[in-house]
């Protein structure tokens, strides 16, 4: 069994942070060049590799994750997941990545108000306050009638609602499926789904793309490598809260490599957001902690 260590848990997951939004951000330069379905699939080719080997080295190996509890859920949770990363990169072309990360935030929100229905978890008025505030702090994003409220803005909505559905098939599965079942399953599901689809797009790419590309794939392995292994050296509770600075790192890289702007009402938003997102995330571990 792992020593815990929630200190190096944090330090992790702050830098799993920071990789993934160096990845939105090669996405985003990707995708303003080529097709977002092939860029998708070249980057769930190096994924699924990954995650075969990873494995492959593990207990029971390829023979016990060939032989999931929940085969369709496993599947289902690959297409879902597929398509929420097309979706919200062509939020970043369409509305920027500070916006589009801005509105994706309230994914927490959309796990915790569809536990109930979905999982049977009982949501207790406290963290539907929290859910409220955090769709009001969306909205103030949105700003009804002005600009970012566009057809555009459906793109993180819906794959923030995506992101949802994904997190709660994980955990429904996780009642009879390893971590590492439902890990391979993301990787080997997700690639052919994108294969599927990004086949019928494939189009030349310059060799300083195929670099970055490159890059890009990378960085997908090593941010999953570093969120594994901040929950196997911390509790999910305690590191959970730190994955919000994303945003940070965002908008840092949109201001500075994009030119993009951070306007007020955006900022003030995105607060609501985080904070709600963190009440909730709080008030769950909470609630567990009492159980257990």
């Amino acid at each position: 069994m792992t020593r815990q260590n929630t200190r190096l848990g944090i330090l992790l997951m702050i830098a799993t942070t920071f990789i993934f939004a160096m990845q939105d951000g090669l996405s985003r330069h990707l995708v303003e060049e080529y097709n977002v379905f092939m860029v998708v699939m070249i980057r769930f080719w190096f994924f699924a590799l990954f995650v075969v080997a990873l494995t492959a080295r593990q207990p029971g190996g390829l023979h016990a994750a060939l032989r999931p509890r929940y085969p369709v859920l496993q599947w289902l949770r690959g297409i879902v997941v597929v398509t929420e990363v097309g979706v919200v990169v062509m939020g970043f072309v369409l509305l920027g990545l500070i916006e589009t990360h801005s509105i994706f935030t309230c994914y927490p929100l959309l796990v915790a108000a569809l536990s109930g229905p979905i999982l049977g978890e009982r949501v207790g008025w406290r963290r539907w306050t929290a859910i409220a505030i955090g769709f009001a702090g969306v909205l103030i994003i949105l700003q009804p009638g002005m600009r970012v409220f566009s057809p555009a803005a459906i793109f993180p909505l819906l794959a923030a609602l995506l992101f949802a559905l994904y997190g709660l098939l994980t955990r429904y599965v996780a009642r009879g499926d390893s971590a590492q079942v439902s890990f391979f399953w993301t990787g080997v599901s997700g690639a052919i789904t994108a294969t599927v689809i990004g086949m019928w797009f494939w189009e030349p790419m310059a060799p300083r793309d195929w670099g970055w590309m490159a890059v890009l794939c990378c960085s997908a392995v090593l941010g999953h490598w570093l969120l594994i292994r901040a929950y196997e050296v911390a509790e999910a509770s305690a590191v959970q809260p730190f994955s919000f600075l994303q945003l940070v790192f965002i908008a840092i890289l949109g201001t500075t490599v994009f030119g993009e702007t951070i306007a007020p009402n955006v900022a003030i938003g995105a607060l609501v957001v985080v904070g709600a997102g963190l009440f909730t995330l709080l008030r769950t571990r909470k609630l567990q902690s009492r159980r257990g």
